[in-house]
């Protein structure tokens, strides 16, 4: 029996719980919330893990909400192309993140999960393609793009364009935790149609070279952004996802 949204007192991160713990939550709730960040860098201005703290914070709130186990997190996904190096920056094949997922989504289906909600903060199309052909035996799989959302193109100017170290992003991670920002250093780069195309196709020059390694407009950003952003993302997927509401493998917001 699914939870009807009673708050409890913190997340339920499987890492942490016995093999029997795990059997008793999923008896009442067979869910599992499973983060999918990256390791990249999002410009001068911000931390490498950026997507992953992101989807961190809001599976430890899901799950916490819900009382719905929580997996350990994903730390690493399809990087946009870049010619230049950044240090610490590390990626996966679309084929790699694929079957990764798709062992793990395995191995926990047989532990008794029915039901996996994959949250991910990278829109790029051999990422999202990877997650969203992650298939289970009998198990359904949401995948979750936060940033497929519609926004409101009066707050954020950045509405349309990639959320790569831009406006949306250096707003949420202000929320989230302001002391992992250098906003001094951020640096703006508006991005031309062609640039917008390769970078979600995941083309060998997604992440233009006179770019800052940014895509967007960060000097744009504020932390009253950042908390009306995750707020409004929040309560929608509590909504459609975890409210009961019927969404298919992979979730639109239209």
């Amino acid at each position: 029996m699914k939870n009807s949204g009673a708050t409890h007192d913190k997340p339920l991160h499987i890492k942490h719980l016995t093999p029997v713990r795990v059997r008793q939550i999923l008896s009442r709730d067979p869910r599992l919330i499973v983060p999918v960040g990256t390791t990249e860098q999002h410009g001068p201005h911000l931390p490498l893990g950026c997507d992953t703290i992101i989807v961190e914070r809001l599976a430890d709130e899901l799950s916490a909400q819900f009382g719905v186990l929580r997996a350990p997190t994903i730390e690493y996904g399809v990087n946009a192309a870049t010619n230049l190096e950044y240090p610490g920056a590390a990626s996966v094949s679309r084929k790699t993140l694929h079957r990764l997922m798709n062992d793990l989504v395995g191995s926990w289906e047989s532990g008794g999960v029915k039901e996996f909600i994959i949250l991910t903060a990278h829109g790029q199309d051999p990422h999202q393609e990877a997650l969203s052909t992650v298939h289970a035996r009998d198990a359904r799989v949401h995948t979750v793009d936060i940033f497929a959302i519609p926004l409101d193109s009066q707050l954020f100017g950045d509405a349309g364009i990639p959320a790569h170290g831009g406006e949306m992003d250096t707003s949420l991670l202000l929320y989230i935790n302001g002391d992992l920002v250098d906003l001094p250093r951020a640096t703006d780069y508006t991005p031309s149609p062609g640039s917008v195309r390769r970078y979600l196709s995941g083309s060998r020059r997604a992440i233009p070279n006179d770019s800052p390694g940014s895509i967007g407009h960060p000097s744009q950003a504020s932390t009253e952004k950042g908390k009306r952003l995750y707020h409004f993302i929040y309560e929608r997927i509590a909504t459609r996802v975890f409210g009961g509401t019927e969404v298919q493998a992979s979730t639109r917001w239209e």
